[in-house]
């Protein structure tokens, strides 16, 4: 996951907003515990929201104190505590952005040379949490193997990064994990593959590198690949929109799962409107996008 789970904005409480900032702080400074200094440069919001969600089907209360941080040391903050949960969330963040950069490099994007400031953090991670290492570097694998060759069935070339997402949450989760749960992140790791491949679509397509969706409908762009598989795509998008929706009715959450609920029912959806038609937040929000779009929301 990385930098596509986000929130529905105007629709969050503001205790909510104050509950995702404090985790992801919080979340920061594990992964400095657990991985290193330079591991929290990797950080991104995906991992603060999975800790929301790990936190509250395990029933840990997330405590919050305020704290002054490197970056932000003239006002002390709200941090969520480090625990044994935000560590092992730390150690997926740090492995997840080590081999995603190691596949950049293979794909001879730039950016694949930062992969060495990575590469200590996930040798602790290694050290601490080999099972989640394994799992990462595992589905990593198949999904290099499925691209290399050239894999052109779009829910096919999704599903390591779908099978990666459930394995993972069987680790965090622990004995709290069930079919649901397996279901729920299952579901968000396939979007998380597609809404990539749409975002990436015309830099990967203009740089000649592997793109399920060019594969598959061979557009020249991605608004032409819209256009031509656009209905395929939906309905595979509104699938998961619904397997989502299902598991987390499903799923016994301990505490407010406010925060949760936007980012799964109303940010999910209203991230993979503005990747399929180009349209920005505010637009996609205010439903100016054309009928018939991904799960819109309608307000009574």
């Amino acid at each position: 996951m990385f930098g596509y789970i986000a929130p529905d904005n105007p629709y969050l409480f503001k205790k909510d907003e104050v509950l995702y900032k404090a985790l992801y702080c919080g979340l920061c400074k594990s992964i400095g515990a657990g991985c290193g200094q330079t591991a929290r440069t990797a950080l991104t919001y995906d991992m603060a929201f999975c800790s929301a969600l790990v936190h509250n089907i395990r029933g840990e209360d997330v405590k919050i104190k305020k704290e002054r941080c490197a970056i932000h040391w003239f006002k002390r903050r709200p941090v969520a505590a480090v625990d044994d949960t935000t560590i092992a969330v730390g150690c997926v963040n740090t492995a997840l952005a080590y081999f995603k950069l190691c596949d950049d490099k293979a794909d001879g994007d730039k950016r694949g040379i930062l992969r060495h400031l990575y590469k200590k953090g996930y040798k602790k991670t290694l050290e601490r949490n080999p099972r989640i290492a394994e799992i990462i570097a595992r589905q990593t694998e198949e999904q290099a193997a499925l691209e290399k060759a050239g894999c052109a069935i779009t829910e096919q070339a999704a599903e390591p990064t779908a099978v990666m997402m459930r394995e993972l949450s069987r680790v965090l989760l622990a004995e709290y994990s069930n079919s649901d749960t397996d279901k729920l992140f299952y579901a968000l790791g396939k979007w998380v593959y597609l809404a990539d491949a749409l975002d990436d679509y015309d830099k990967d397509v203009k740089k000649g590198r592997y793109n399920v969706l060019y594969n598959a409908y061979g557009g020249e762009c991605r608004m032409r690949t819209v256009e031509t598989g656009g209905n395929e795509l939906k309905f595979i998008f509104d699938y998961l929109f619904a397997e989502m929706r299902q598991s987390l009715s499903a799923i016994k959450f301990y505490f407010n799962h406010d925060l949760t609920d936007n980012i799964i029912l109303r940010g999910i959806p209203l991230k993979t409107r503005s990747l399929f038609y180009g349209c920005n937040g505010k637009k996609c929000a205010q439903g100016t996008v054309r009928k018939g779009s991904l799960n819109e929301q309608k307000e009574s």
